[in-house]
Parts: structure tokens; sequence; C-alpha cells
């Protein structure tokens, strides 16, 4: 059965047009159930008065998207739709260190020593301070564990380190009582503090059972809110996807509106107690949920009059480019919306490794949010920010006379474009295999990921043979060669696509182009709506949307959004690409930010068929990794093995870096394959909710095996485990051969 819920401090729920409803009272929600059996059309669903503050405008729920059973706040859950303003919170502090909209956005990690190893946890949290992170949290799973953290902090106060510390707390209540007499803030998991490990079940729940499971939460819980108060110590509440309990599962599944649930169940414990020193967080290594659960808490926060600050992070995103790129999709997303004070960069590397790429998020975010970048005030309509629904532009088809098939320029799933200059065309095998295309005695075709059309902004002379000769190889494997209109009306290349801009188009110069060209539109987004006009008349093959990286002042992120509320409202299904010109000598770490940022936040709410990058310094393989990555991490276009791997903490029962460069090694080659790789147990079965395959740690020198979330091999020696999992896909029917070097 669907069900959706809202906070119990709205009564007087009544339905105007769904007398169907129906509502079910408890002490703590309401929950709106058999929401399968109602048709949602664009009236309001429910209206729920604030008993609170009747004076309050009225609060209206209505459907995520067309017929969808999660019923959403009408509130937006950011302060603006057109530009980058800062949601505004309450102050919390963490020890010395302050959080929220009136503080800098501050930047912390988490150790990966056994915390009994106090000389080896002091040692580490001196280098990651010394790093620039303003907090670091430390894994507490015991009382031991708690013992020497009275030690650690005392040793670092000897030697002039106040950096705050955090404890991670899971199933140990006591263990929490103890520690946060010296630590400065408790990170409580929802899931399991007082709810025992989640059995992945479905439940059926009385409201007499549900409402005895919150007693106990309540009973279990208050004594360390108690203390949190009397020591003056902070708290996150930190949902996470895939450690939800049963109880939350089998009301909401596993999904955002259980993750806000969960956070809520503890948060309404705090304030029944006058504690407010505490922070949220929605974790999940999947991006696209992990945006969707934020924005969800968000609009309730605001439904409810809440101000609590956010930590922003997406677990378990891996090692390398492709946890930057992760993170930066995830926090870059919601730091475009003005969403988060505090964030974490989740790595399979030494924690004082996360700190660069957290620090230069932070930064984007801040500056962002400074100079309240964005376009002119549009109305957005049809943007769906709770559920994911792709926006999929109308792919080209062929017509009738054309010579070369154009249906291959772009990628149902999700395109990459690549700019290519003159002189890669001096050495053609070279540029087919940059592109990732098979070469058979020489010529090129597609392959699974390849490049699908490319940007050539000068064209070689007529007279250059090889040169046009290796172009037409390319159009002739339904590879998109784009280039300017100038350059295609002086020195034309039959069959190219032609780049023209909204000014060009106005003036008709396109209409000096052999008929039947197709034409491919450069377009910023924040212009007028008479410039955007001409759009309606044109036929273009997609869009490349565009904003000079140097402009100060415009946002990329809110100019696409009106433009695609432009398309939307005169149903123009245009394929659009997000076009990124970066500058010279950027780092590499920023332009895989800033791409993760700036395309990412419009391709998690499924705005966008493609991406283009160029940097004209960096690497060409490093620019076409980047961007199949990017189309990865948005849940598009699959064209690697998935990993999700946690980043290692004082639980790890393993080499965590270490094995999980060897799965990589020997798995890399399997895309539409998910493995996570986790240290240990409870940031096993519970956290890798996308997974096919897991590699746990159950004790030391051991591993366990699992498919989806059921252990399938236990006490596997670590010596063969890697082995075994390969085993493991192949009885699974995934496993392919690697591709033999040509």
């Amino acid at each position: 059965m669907a069900t959706g819920a809202v906070p119990a401090s709205f009564t007087g729920l009544k339905s105007r047009d769904h007398p169907c409803l129906g509502f079910a009272k408890s002490s703590d929600f309401v929950r709106v159930s058999n929401l399968q059996r109602v048709k949602f059309g664009r009236t309001k669903v429910a209206v729920i008065r604030n008993s609170n503050n009747p004076s309050r405008e009225t609060v209206e729920l209505e459907p995520a998207s067309e017929g969808s059973p999660l019923l959403v706040p009408r509130q937006k859950y950011c302060e603006s739709i057109h530009k980058t303003v800062r949601r505004k919170t309450r102050t919390v502090m963490v020890g010395n260190v302050a959080l929220g909209s009136e503080h800098p956005i501050r930047v912390q990690t988490m150790t990966t020593t056994d915390t009994k190893d106090v000389a080896g946890t002091v040692e580490q949290v001196m280098r990651i301070a010394d790093q620039g992170a303003d907090i670091v949290r430390i894994t507490v799973q015991g009382r031991k564990e708690a013992d020497a953290c009275f030690e650690i902090k005392n040793t670092l106060v000897q030697k002039n380190y106040n950096i705050p510390l955090v404890a991670d707390i899971h199933f140990a209540p006591p263990v929490a009582m103890r520690v946060a007499e010296c630590f400065d803030k408790i990170r409580v998991n929802p899931g399991n503090f007082a709810d025992r490990r989640a059995q992945f079940e479905q439940l059926e729940y009385t409201e007499d059972d549900y409402q005895k499971e919150l007693e106990h939460i309540e009973k279990v819980f208050t004594p360390l809110v108690e203390k949190c108060k009397k020591y003056g110590r902070a708290m996150r509440l930190g949902a996470n996807h895939g450690s939800l309990s049963d109880r939350i599962m089998s009301y909401y599944g596993d999904s955002p509106r259980g993750m806000v649930e969960s956070a809520f169940e503890y948060a309404r414990i705090c304030r029944k107690l006058d504690f407010h020193n505490f922070v949220f967080s929605m974790k999940a290594s999947n991006p696209v949920i992990m945006v969707q659960a934020y924005r969800l808490l968000v609009a309730e926060m605001n439904v409810l009059g809440w101000d609590y600050p956010l930590h922003l992070g997406v677990t378990e995103a891996g090692e390398g480019e492709d946890g930057r790129m992760k993170s930066a999709i995830g926090i870059g997303t919601l730091l475009m919306d003005g969403l988060g004070d505090t964030i974490r960069v989740s790595l399979t590397e030494p924690p004082e490794e996360e700190i660069d790429p957290c620090r230069r998020l932070a930064n984007l975010g801040m500056r962002t949010a400074e100079l309240q970048k964005g376009v002119a005030p549009f109305e957005e309509k049809h943007r769906r920010y709770f559920d994911f629904q792709r926006r999929s532009g109308q792919l080209p088809h062929q017509k009738e006379g054309e010579e070369v098939d154009y249906r291959g320029v772009l990628h149902r799933d999700g395109s990459v474009l690549m700019s290519v200059s003159l002189d890669q065309l001096k050495a053609p095998e070279l540029l087919y295999k940059s592109l990732a295309a098979k070469l058979i005695i020489g010529m090129p075709f597609k392959d699974l990921a390849t490049v699908d059309s490319i940007l050539l902004r000068e064209l070689p002379p007529q007279d250059d043979k090889d040169a046009r000769l290796a172009l037409k190889r390319l159009i002739d494997v339904s590879m998109g060669v784009i280039t300017p209109l100038s350059e295609q009306l002086t020195k034309p290349l039959p069959n190219a696509l032609a780049l023209v801009t909204l000014k060009e188009l106005s003036s008709g110069a396109h209409h000096l182009l052999p008929e039947g060209t197709r034409l491919v539109v450069s377009v910023r987004g924040d212009e007028s709506q008479e410039e955007l006009d001409i759009l309606m008349t044109t036929d273009a093959t997609m869009i490349l949307h565009h904003i000079p990286y140097s402009d100060e002042k415009t946002s990329r992120v809110h100019a696409a959004r009106r433009l695609f509320e432009y398309l939307s409202d005169n149903s123009l299904n245009f394929p659009v690409i997000h076009h990124i010109e970066f500058p010279t000598e950027i780092h590499r770490d920023e332009l895989v930010i800033g791409a993760g940022t700036n395309a990412g936040a419009l391709l998690v709410d499924g705005l966008g068929d493609g991406i283009l990058l160029e940097a004209p310094d960096q690497e060409f393989e490093f620019l076409r990794n980047t961007s199949f990555n990017l189309l990865q991490g948005c849940r598009m276009r699959n064209t690697k093995t998935e990993y999700v791997s946690c980043p290692s903490c004082g639980r790890t029962l393993f080499d965590l870096q270490e094995i999980s460069a060897e799965i990589r090694e020997k798995t890399s080659h399997l895309p539409g394959v998910s493995i996570a790789i986790m240290g240990c147990i409870v940031n096993g079965p519970g956290e890798m909710a996308d997974a096919d395959f897991g590699y746990v740690g159950g004790a030391p020198g051991k591993i366990d095996l699992y498919v989806g979330k059921t252990v399938v091999k236990r006490g596997i020696a670590m010596e063969g485990a890697t082995d075994a999992l390969i085993q493991l896909i192949k009885e699974h029917g995934r496993w392919v051969d690697p591709p033999a070097e040509e």
C-alpha cells in the first residue's frame, strides 16, 4: 500500500477534491493511505492547517509528479528558483566551530585508524587539521573505543589542536552516553540507534505497534539528548538510504520519504526536550536519491518552520575521479540551490586527501551564494525535484533523401560530445582510438563507450584529402561532426552539422547552407522571450546550452532550468547538450567538481541529453572519461562497472584501498554490474542498497559475499575472496571476459 506522511502538528486535514482519501491519526504523524486509488490532476490533494500557528498560510500537498504516490509540500525546497540564495538556518555550535547560514560552509572528514590506537588516531587527526579541516569524525563502536576517546581528546588539546571531534555511533546507546562526556558532537544513525539491525522484511504494523516502537525510541534516545544538553554537545541526525529500520521501510519503503521520517522521529524527541543544537543529513550512495532526500527534508522543514542546518555528503562515493564526480553531483547540486552548511567528500583514500576536493566544493558553493548567481525571475512549472523523471529530447530520425545515418549522433541514454583539433586529424587512427572507437583494419566503428559526436571549430582546407577522409569515415559510422556556420559556408564538409547562434538564426544566414543541412543551435538560456522564439521556427537536431565560464553573474544551472521551462512551455522537444568550456590551467579536481556541479545539477533532475566538456590543456582521454563518469553518476548511460566503496574507518577489517584497487583491476569491464566493497558489517548490507554483489568484511581476515542484501557466502579467507567474488558473478550470469587488447 502506497503511503505518504505529513507532520502531526498539522490537524484538520481535509480533501476538497478527493473525498476517498483515508486519514489515520497517531500522536506523531498523520498517514495518508490508499493513495494508489487516487487520480491526481493539477488540483490540490489535501489542505493542512498549521495548528501551532492558525494565522500562517495554509499548506497544500500535491503529488511529486503526475500519478506519483508521494505527497510533497507545495512549498519550494529552496530560497529561490532563479538564483543561488543560501537557506537561512539557526547556528549550531560544534565545540568552537559554528555551523549555519551565517558562517562559512564547514569542511570535515573521518579517521581511518583503529580508535583504540590513540597515538595513531591523534597523528591522523593532526594531519587532517593541518590540511584545513574544520571538524573530524571518529568511529566509536564499543566501550574500549569510548575510553580511548578521552585520551585522544586530551592529547590533542595538549598539542594545541582544538579541532572539534565527532563520535560516529551505530547500535550502541551506552557508548554514545560515555563519549558525549568528551567529544563535541554525536552522530546518531536513526536507522539503527534504537532499532535492531534491519532484516529487510516487510512487516505489518498496527497503530499501537508503531506507537510502541516510537515510545521505545524515545526511552532509549532521551538520556543521550539530556546529556548533550548538559555538556553543550551537538548532534547529527544522520539518516542513510541503505540502513533504514524495518519499521520505516515497511511504511515508506527504502525511499527518500523513509529517510526523512526516520530522522524526524528523533528530531521530534529533541524538540520535545527543548534541545536544538543538532543538524540533519540524508546520505545515499546514489546521488539522485541523495538530492531528492535533502530536498524533501527541507520542504518538510519549511512547512514546520524548522531551521536546522544541513550536513551534506554522498556516502560510499568511491575513489579517484569516480568518488569526486559522485560527490560533486550530489553535494554540488544542493549547493547551487543554497542548501548545505557543512560537507564531507567520502573517498576510499587517506582522509587528508578528502580535504582539498571538499574545500573546492565548499568554496564553489560559498562564492555562488555570495554573488547570488542566477538569471531573471521566471515561473517554474515543469521541473520535478522530488522524484526523478527524465525529459528525453527527440533523438534524430532519418529524413528522406539523406545520404548518411544521423540517428547515431546522439545516444538514447545520454550523449558524449568532444572537441577535436586539426592537429588530431593528422593521425586518424590515434584520433579514432582517442574517441574510443573500435578499429577493424584501420577503419573506425562505434562501441559501447565511443564518443557520439565531435565539435570541430576549424575545418581542414579543401585540399587536405587525408583529414577530410578521416572525417568522412567518422560520419559514415553515424558520428556527428559539428562545425561553426562560418566554417561550413567557406569550407563546406558534406553531411556535417552546422553550429549556429540565435543571432545567426535571426539574421537568416543559415539559409545560405545547402538545403537539408542539419543545425545545432548554441543557446545561453538567459535570452529574452523574443530572442528564444526563433527556436519555434527552427528544425534543430540539438541545442548546446553554453554559458561562458568567465561569466561571474549568470548561473548556468538556473539559466538551463529557465531554458527547459521555455522548451516545455512551447512543446519543443529538442535534445539539449550541456556545453562547458573550462579555462586553461584548471586543476583536474576543479574541472571534475565544476562539471559535476554545473551539469550534474541538471541531469539529476532529468534535464539534459548529454555533455560536451572543453579544456584546452587537459588530456583528451581524461575529458572523455570524465564525461562518461558524469553520465553514469547521474544514473544515465552505463559504460563500466559501478562501485559502491566505503571510505574506511576504525571499523574496517581489511586494507580497503588495496582490496578496492585489486577488485577494480579484475572487474572494471562489466557495465551494468554494481559491486559494493565494504569494510565492515555496519556499512555492509545496510548501506549497499544499490549493489548487485557485495564484498564485506565479516571478521579479521575473513570476507562475506552478498547478492543484493543477502549474504550467500561467509567467512571466506581474504586471499581467495576476490576470486570467489568473480566466481559468484559468473554463477549469476553477469560475467564477461575482458576484451582482448588490440
